[in-house]
């Protein structure tokens, strides 16, 4: 029963927590798992985190007197503690871009009832308090289908909380939480905390656009390359395109994937692997790759079953059949990118396989 006295709701809501509490840390949990369902397998939210919480007893209380005590009790509005305590079930999702966030929120407003929204992005960044906790939060609801289900209706009165961030903005809420509602702030204080927020947002800003940039690159190199010798074998008078970039780690992934399919490259070791290309000849390009070894790696294939019959228990993985190919494509730009007894063994052996065929 609502009412004005305090001392009295804070017994009636202790009572309520206590016997409640096992049923509302059930209620988190399957919550947890519905979210986590939802997430698992989309296209769209790169999810890093899925996580909640029921709220401590007594933190409750202490909010509730922070926040709507003073407002309650000036407007003589009877109350419950328990229906001014929104996230008293507080469930967190940590998204990898900021981009995502809302789309995060599209998921949930398909699957839950909407009680009430809350943006501190766009409340944050429309003050000057830069420092501030940024990230959406919705009130929800089961909606009907999920509440109609027998293993949800004893937590269909349950309403919860869900905190949407980015992974950005979930490492800054750690340090605003500690410096904003613990102590004042001083002044100089102040400013080295606005400067670090702007270098965090500028860290959200990068890797979304890093993502782009990288998805661009991607896109760019799944584009099919016209037949070698196409336009001038057909003798096409349309003027020449412009000569395409060098290669990237993408596009050799691309092309070093065709040839070599039961292989996973590792996106690091190809990064380098491409620099160390791009070092002996600053203008190889992705049609350079295909037709390298598309025109050698026969031969280093029968090169390399020749070496692991001679060296049992050795190696010779896709990244050496590359470098002999590359070898064999240019023997003087890419003479470094064999060592020099590999480089030799490699010679004596072609020397030998074109004396036979003599």
């Amino acid at each position: 029963m609502a009412s004005l006295d305090f001392e009295q709701e804070k017994t009636n809501f202790r009572k309520f927590y206590e016997d409640n509490e096992k049923l509302l840390v059930e209620a988190k949990n399957a919550y947890l798992g519905i979210l986590r369902s939802l997430f698992a397998h989309s296209e769209t939210v790169e999810v890093t985190k899925i996580e909640g919480r029921v709220k401590d007893k007594e933190e409750c209380v202490r909010k509730f007197h922070r926040k709507y005590l003073p407002r309650l009790e000036a407007d003589e509005q009877q109350y419950e503690i328990k229906d001014c305590i929104s996230d008293l079930i507080a469930l967190r999702i940590v998204c990898l871009y900021k981009d995502q966030i809302t789309l995060a929120s599209e998921v949930l407003k398909r699957h839950f009832k909407i009680l009430d929204i809350t943006d501190k992005i766009s409340a944050v960044e429309g003050t000057e308090d830069y420092f501030g906790y940024k990230g959406l939060h919705l009130d929800l609801a089961l909606g009907d289908q999920l509440a109609s289900q027998p293993k949800y209706q004893p937590y269909r009165n349950f309403t919860f909380e869900v905190q949407i961030r980015s992974l950005v903005q979930d490492a800054w809420s750690v340090l605003d939480h500690q410096i904003k509602y613990k102590k004042a702030i001083p002044v100089d204080l102040k400013r080295r905390i606005t400067v670090l927020s702007a270098l965090f947002e500028l860290a959200d800003r990068e890797f979304q656009e890093i993502r782009n940039a990288t998805r661009e690159l991607l896109q760019q190199a799944t584009v099919t390359e016209a037949p070698e010798g196409s336009s001038d074998d057909a003798g096409s008078l349309t003027a020449p395109a412009a000569r395409p970039k060098p290669i990237t780690a993408f596009n050799f992934l691309r092309v070093a994937g065709h040839f070599f399919r039961e292989f996973e490259f590792e996106p690091t070791r190809v990064d380098n692997f491409v620099q160390n290309i791009l070092e002996l000849d600053a203008e190889f390009q992705k049609s350079d790759l295909h037709k390298c070894l598309n025109d050698n790696l026969k031969t280093v294939r029968d090169y390399r079953d020749y070496f692991l019959a001679e060296n049992p228990g050795k190696t010779f993985t896709p990244y050496l059949m590359v470098r002999h190919c590359l070898y064999l494509y240019d023997k003087q730009t890419f003479r470094p990118i064999l060592f020099k007894g590999t480089r030799e063994r490699f010679t004596d052996w072609l020397k030998t396989l074109q004396e036979n065929a003599n």
